[in-house]
């Protein structure tokens, strides 16, 4: 398995030598610095530290300058940990790029989703509405939340209710990779990705087994996002 960090850019659409329209999410992906190996002798667990973005050395803090300094590379604006068998093979101050996947390749997209507010039942659990007309006293509102048995009355917690939507780490599955543009720095990604534009995202090697058709990337012969 891999994965890398990128940043979400928008939607656009690209079109396979058949005609084939594929609306496809463009995720940046600037090189991963590596900034630590996490090792399981001295942290307990595997991983690949890396930091995303370049920012000016005088807004950076101490702590931050320490890390980069002993990685031999400038200050970056993102660190994150990053996951894989395939990660392995890189060293602390490599970089990883784009084309660590291919086209038509499978794969994961975890981010943070919309922040939609304080919100209702209706919208944030899609509970059924009641009836429209002016007759009747019952439209959006919850109806009864206790429980029947020997904890009658009681609302238990995890109850679905009204409060704070979304701005949750979200995954999509097995999404398919369309394109990939090193010379941009860039990978296109069929669908809709979790967050907002310019939101971090996180690409991971699919890890659930593909059923029924297999997904396929056609050649692509005009691509919207140059």
């Amino acid at each position: 398995m891999k994965s890398i960090l990128g940043r979400k850019m928008g939607m656009t659409q690209v079109f396979a030598e058949d005609g084939t329209m594929y609306p496809v999410t463009v995720v940046e992906v600037l090189p991963n610095v590596v900034t630590q190996i996490k090792t399981i002798e001295k942290d307990g667990y595997e991983a690949v530290q890396v930091g995303y973005e370049e920012k000016k050395e005088s807004r950076a803090n101490k702590a931050e300058k320490g890390i980069f300094a002993k990685a031999n590379t400038t200050p970056k604006y993102e660190l994150a940990e990053l996951k894989g068998d395939e990660l392995a093979k890189f060293q602390v101050g490599e970089q990883i790029n784009c084309d660590l996947f291919a086209k038509g390749e499978i794969v994961d997209v975890t981010g943070v989703s919309k922040g939609r507010g304080f919100t209702g039942r209706i919208k944030r659990w899609h509970f059924t509405i009641g009836p429209k007309g002016h007759g009747s006293g019952f439209h959006r509102t919850s109806g009864s939340t206790g429980t029947n048995g020997r904890t009658d009355a009681k609302i238990h917690p995890g109850k679905k209710a009204a409060g704070h939507s979304g701005n949750q780490q979200t995954t999509v599955l097995n999404l398919l990779i369309v394109d990939v543009l090193p010379e941009k720095n860039a990978i296109l990604i069929k669908g809709a990705l979790p967050g907002p534009k310019k939101s971090l995202v996180t690409i991971r090697s699919a890890v659930k087994e593909q059923k029924g058709n297999p997904k396929v990337a056609k050649p692509i012969i005009n691509r919207s996002a140059e």
